[in-house]
């Protein structure tokens, strides 16, 4: 049966040899290991020992004796040096009020008496936060000064849009306010 397959198919135990497509050849395992006695009776040379050598050390991979030493530069070479501070500043509260302040005046939200009333409050809460951060001693009298004269120019600002009639003079007056805005945001954030 297995001599009804053409000749070029591998048969059990025998191998097609390619450089004589008509002969077939066989192999055992005690060809193998006889080809293996014959290479053990060599006498071991400096090549051999080192090829062997090599061949143990892959096989069995590297331990941690081979292992490389940190480089000298450890803190320098792929660690960061400087510890990145991830906390937000003491002024991240007023800025986020006054930040959904800003974006409230870049859509349109109900009337300009309304949007007036809500800076006014927006005003009093921040300015609340600032009272209590100066009393706690983490703001300067500088800073809290600068940061109320802001939020008074907001207010102002705020009265100017409720005070406009035009459409043009209005989205003047709130493109203004919102750059008012964005001032007390980049001081608050700077506490």
């Amino acid at each position: 049966m297995a001599t009804s397959l053409p000749p070029f198919f591998p048969l059990s135990g025998r191998h097609f040899n390619r450089r004589h497509p008509f002969t077939i050849t066989n192999c055992s395992n005690s060809d193998i290991s006889a080809a293996a006695a014959a290479a053990d009776a060599l006498p071991p040379t400096p090549t051999v020992l080192e090829l062997r050598r090599k061949a143990s050390l892959i096989r069995e991979g590297r331990g941690a004796d081979l292992s490389q030493p940190p480089p000298p530069n450890y803190e320098i070479g792929w660690k960061r040096t400087k510890p990145i501070n991830n906390q937000k500043p003491k002024g991240w509260p007023i800025a986020d009020v006054i930040d959904k302040l800003e974006g409230l005046m870049g859509r349109q939200y109900g009337s300009t008496t309304l949007l007036a009333k809500v800076g006014n409050i927006v005003a009093e809460r921040a300015r609340a936060e600032v009272d209590l951060l100066l009393a706690g001693g983490e703001l300067d009298d500088r800073m809290a000064t600068e940061f109320n004269r802001v939020l008074r120019m907001i207010e102002m600002d705020l009265e100017m849009v409720k005070a406009a009639v035009k459409e043009e003079t209005l989205a003047e007056r709130i493109e203004v306010a919102r750059a008012r805005c964005r001032q007390a945001i980049g001081i608050a954030l700077s506490f």
